[in-house]
């Protein structure tokens, strides 16, 4: 990654939980820590390497997003507004009466959401159909799906992958938000899942592991991944539940957090500090 992509990038990832922090903020209460493990993944997608269009959101030919961990879906909000779908003071809506940003992603409500998710599990069914049909139809796009890890305890997960395997859909990246936590405690401790990443090869998947929270590492991934023909793919984030905000990488229970006015302003003007540092570099 050349030296002005990354700075962009990861200016881009903190723009996006200034965005995160802007609408939880506003409705006092919201889905926090996944929303933001998931930022920098969503800056080198939007930053890099998606083909999109924001003033055409169902232009046949874009790559399309699933955010299958659909209650993310705020850090979604935050990246589609900053790119343009829509207007960036609709994010102080977020789940609030006749809001087009609804708790979890609604396809037919917001601009840019490709795929309507929040029951954990069917959006893996949903990313696999919309990648082989788009192979049917002859396109040269990519379906790039998020899951949380803790979402990988559902059984439709894995029937997805197997799926998307044996179909061959190497228009397919898959990526696993690796954040050791779920809604109500750590992943270890509800249910031990094993090594990911060993599984994925199992199945056989192109998979790799690289750190969730380093825009470099999973740039390099992806392009690492485009190598790699005739193969779906998969790629483990080790992240941090809440990355980006100390005072949240440090709560047990971020999954959904209060969040007062106040907390919000300090942390965005921290973010927004952080930025300026970068943008002067």
């Amino acid at each position: 990654m050349q030296p002005e992509l990354k700075k962009s990038v990861k200016d881009l990832a903190l723009q996006i939980r200034i965005g995160i922090v802007t609408q939880i903020g506003a409705l006092g209460v919201g889905h926090l820590g996944g929303s933001l493990s998931i930022a920098d993944l969503l800056a080198v997608l939007y930053g890099e390497v998606m083909q999109i269009d924001p003033k055409n959101p169902s232009w046949p030919e874009r790559d399309k997003l699933v955010c299958s961990k659909g209650h993310a879906g705020p850090a979604v909000y935050a990246a589609l507004a900053i790119k343009g779908y829509f207007p960036y003071a609709l994010l102080e809506t977020l789940n609030q009466p006749k809001t087009t940003l609804p708790s979890h992603c609604d396809r037919l409500k917001t601009p840019g959401i490709d795929m309507t998710t929040g029951s954990l599990g069917q959006g893996t069914s949903q990313a696999v159909g919309l990648a082989i049909g788009d192979r049917l139809k002859g396109r040269n796009n990519r379906v790039f799906l998020i899951t949380g890890d803790g979402e990988m305890n559902e059984g439709q997960v894995w029937e997805a992958a197997m799926l998307a395997v044996a179909r061959g859909v190497d228009n397919l990246y898959w990526f696993v938000d690796n954040n050791k936590k779920q809604l109500d405690g750590t992943c270890d401790a509800i249910l031990q899942q094993g090594d990911l990443l060993a599984k994925a090869e199992a199945f056989g998947f192109d998979a790799q592991r690289v750190n969730g929270n380093c825009v470099v590492e999973i740039s390099q991934a992806i392009h690492r991944a485009e190598q790699t023909p005739g193969r779906a793919h998969m790629i483990i984030l080790d992240s941090v539940k809440g990355a980006g905000i100390s005072e949240v990488e440090e709560t047990a229970f971020n999954h959904s957090m209060a969040v007062s006015r106040e907390q919000a302003d300090r942390w965005i003007a921290r973010l927004e500090a952080q930025r300026a540092e970068l943008l002067a570099q």
